[in-house]
């Protein structure tokens, strides 16, 4: 039986073609399915490849935000050192632009403003016209608990005694430090290197009571300390450079406030409290810097330490 005689020639040729064509279909589906499976693979792997480079970024970023943080505290140590020697300092620009000490525009008259009035009560001195800090052992001086004997610095800074509190007298500084504690921090530091330390005295005290668990209060702490002692304060900065000692001992200012300890206990007359600094600083920070071993040599001839 010929098909011919029951459909004409074109449909035959049209039924053969879609019969062809279901055919190819029903063999490609399969290729089709397993493409898109690979294809949905690779996609997963390509997420995940996307995942682990940028966790690597984020952790590069926050190593180069360590490591600028610390060239910038570099930095300030040696533009400070350089200054306080009476060098040039460094090439690099400050940490940061101190507010300006002119009154703004609208200012109201009854603000106290220290350039108006260089005589008034808190403006700020010239070095060396300040009362200097009552010595360790006088009448003016608190005694310790248990009696009026001399406070055992080596003991203290070996954790074997309590830190003394001194109270002092006046009203203290409110926390007026705004919401950025590097930027009270480098207004402060700017203070000191401009040698206005009335300011960075209280510029720094704003910033340990604004930001009092910040990464940075440990080198506020030994720059306040230094204000004092650039005025002749040497009972006051004896009590940061201490505090500096005992609650911050890991920190890498820790030396130097050991070092500047001695140094103001030798100021204040009490050269035996002195060497015991010096001989504690030694004992434990063995792999001190070799400028703070030198200076720590220098010190102990001048308080003739056995």
């Amino acid at each position: 039986m010929h098909l011919s005689r029951y459909f004409p020639a074109s449909a035959l040729a049209l039924a053969l073609v879609a019969l062809a064509g279901a055919a190819l279909l029903a063999t490609s589906a399969p290729v089709r399915a397993q493409s898109a499976t690979e294809i949905v693979v690779r996609l997963n792997q390509l997420e995940e490849e996307v995942r682990r480079l940028s966790g690597q970024v984020e952790q590069l970023t926050f190593q180069n935000r360590q490591l600028r943080e610390q060239l910038q505290r570099f930095q300030e140590d040696v533009d400070f050192r350089f200054r306080e020697m009476g060098g040039p300092g460094s090439s690099l620009p400050p940490p940061a632009t101190p507010p300006s000490a002119a009154p703004a525009p609208g200012q109201r008259s009854d603000v106290f403003d220290p350039g108006t009035s260089p005589g008034a009560p808190g403006a700020p001195q010239p070095l060396g016209t300040t009362t200097p800090s009552t010595p360790l052992g006088t009448a003016e001086a608190p005694p310790p608990e248990g009696g009026g004997a001399p406070l055992d610095i080596a003991a203290i800074l070996r954790g074997e005694a309590p830190v003394p509190s001194v109270e002092r007298a006046g009203p203290s500084i409110a926390a007026t430090g705004s919401e950025d504690p590097r930027f009270d921090y480098d207004s402060a530091y700017a203070y000191l290197l401009q040698r206005q330390y009335e300011r960075a005295e209280m510029g720094f005290r704003q910033y340990l009571q604004s930001h009092p668990r910040d990464a940075l209060v440990p080198d506020a702490t030994f720059w306040l300390g230094e204000t004092y002692a650039q005025r002749g304060r040497h009972r006051e900065a004896a009590e940061q450079f201490l505090k500096v000692s005992t609650e911050h001992a890991e920190s890498p200012k820790a030396p130097d406030a050991m070092l500047k300890l001695g140094t103001s206990l030798i100021e204040l007359g009490a050269r035996e409290q002195a060497c015991a600094t010096f001989a504690e600083l030694t004992r434990r920070y063995d792999d001190a810097s070799m400028p703070v071993r030198e200076a720590v040599e220098r010190e102990r001839r001048r308080a003739s330490c056995g």
